[in-house]
Parts: C-alpha cells; structure tokens; sequence
C-alpha cells in the first residue's frame, strides 16, 4: 500500500462525510434513522470480528481464534472490564494453541 493510495481513501473518506453534512445540512433526521445510525459502529466491528476470527484468506476455519472470542464474549457479558476481556480471550488463544 502506497502513501497516495492511503491519501486518496482519506480524501475519500472526508468527501463522504463532509457530502452528508452539506446534503442535510441543519435538518433533524427521522428518529427511527437515528436509532439505526447508532447501531452500525456496533454491527461494523461485530462483522470485523467474525470475519477475522473465522477466515484465513479466502477459507473457512475454526481454531483457537474462535475459543477466545468465546471465551471473551462469556467474559463480557458477565461485565468484566474491558482489560480482563482481553487478556482472557489472549490466554485462552494460547492456551488452545499450546494444547494443538
């Protein structure tokens, strides 16, 4: 990856948001599109999560990435903090790497 290239997807990037701020301007957006607009963070980095615990390029595998993000998700939704979630999903990582 080049630093044009980059440069050129930042440029991108900012046209895009500044476009929605010109286009809408001072106008409030429906609500129901407010509450969706709150969610994408959410489902965006939910999909990243998956695509990269469950692929290896273009394949379809289930290893030891898959036991720590369970392991994680058990940890966050019993409310541990988010450093404790972390370091279980990297110990169970390992520690099924280790057993392989």
């Amino acid at each position: 990856m080049t630093w044009t290239l980059v440069l050129v997807l930042a440029a991108g990037a900012y046209a895009c948001k500044v476009t929605g701020l010109v286009l809408i301007g001072s106008r409030r957006l429906p609500p129901v599109v407010t509450r969706c607009l709150a969610l994408v963070p959410a489902a965006l980095i939910s999909a990243l999560i998956v695509k990269d615990t469950f692929s290896t390029g273009t394949e379809l595998v289930l290893d030891a990435r898959a036991a720590g993000v369970a392991a994680a998700g058990i940890a966050a939704w019993r409310r541990a903090p988010l450093i404790v979630v972390i370091l279980v999903a990297v110990v169970v990582t390992a520690l099924v790497r280790r057993a392989a």
